[in-house]
């Protein structure tokens, strides 16, 4: 028994230098470990302030463009505004020269105002809509009423009552229009 006793003591002193030989590797891994944790979280740190900045760009982004839509739908009509006021221009001194002018002058004054508004709102995409002698389209036209016409077909627009428009081809007003229907049969035709 004896030489049982003696051989774990020989093993635990062999033991020890082993020992000794594993824990410089295992310290010099554990500072690997550690410069890596520390590459890892200086890595981290870096996404994070980048993701801090992006998340702040885009805010600032979304508050710009919250800003650009209620400038665009405050000043959307600078533009048409500023090109009505040459119309206002001209009916104002239509009234001021009414005093002094004749019926041929101020008929003229006026029809010039007139082709000068319709000019502006043509500008900005607001066309006329004045269907008379064309099928009836209830898409752009309002039918008001129906008479007889001998010089039109049926179903379409026989007078304009009045004008419609459009807006870069969306509908603003109908044409108000009297559609021509067929002539009452004569009494001899049976």
């Amino acid at each position: 028994m004896s030489v049982q006793s003696n051989r774990p003591d020989a093993e635990a002193n062999e033991a020890e230098p082993e020992t000794a030989a594993t824990e410089e590797p295992q310290v010099a891994e554990e500072a690997s470990v550690d410069e890596g944790m520390a590459a890892i979280q200086a890595k981290a740190d870096e996404n994070w302030d980048r993701y801090l900045r992006a998340a702040a760009e885009v805010e600032n982004i979304r508050k710009r463009s919250q800003r650009d839509v209620e400038h665009a739908h405050k000043f959307a009509l600078e533009g048409f505004s500023r090109e009505l006021l040459a119309v206002v221009d001209s009916l104002e001194m239509g009234l001021d020269a009414a005093a002094s002018a004749d019926a041929a002058a101020l008929v003229e004054g006026s029809e010039a105002t007139c082709k000068l508004l319709k000019t502006t709102l043509e500008r900005f995409g607001i066309l006329v809509v004045d269907p008379e002698g064309e099928p009836f389209d209830p898409e752009f036209h309002e039918a008001i009423s129906m008479m007889p016409s001998a010089s039109l077909e049926p179903g379409s627009v026989l007078t304009v009552v009045q004008k419609g428009y459009t807006l870069n081809e969306r509908l603003l007003r109908p044409a108000r229009v009297v559609v021509a229907s067929e002539p009452p049969a004569a009494d001899g035709d049976a």
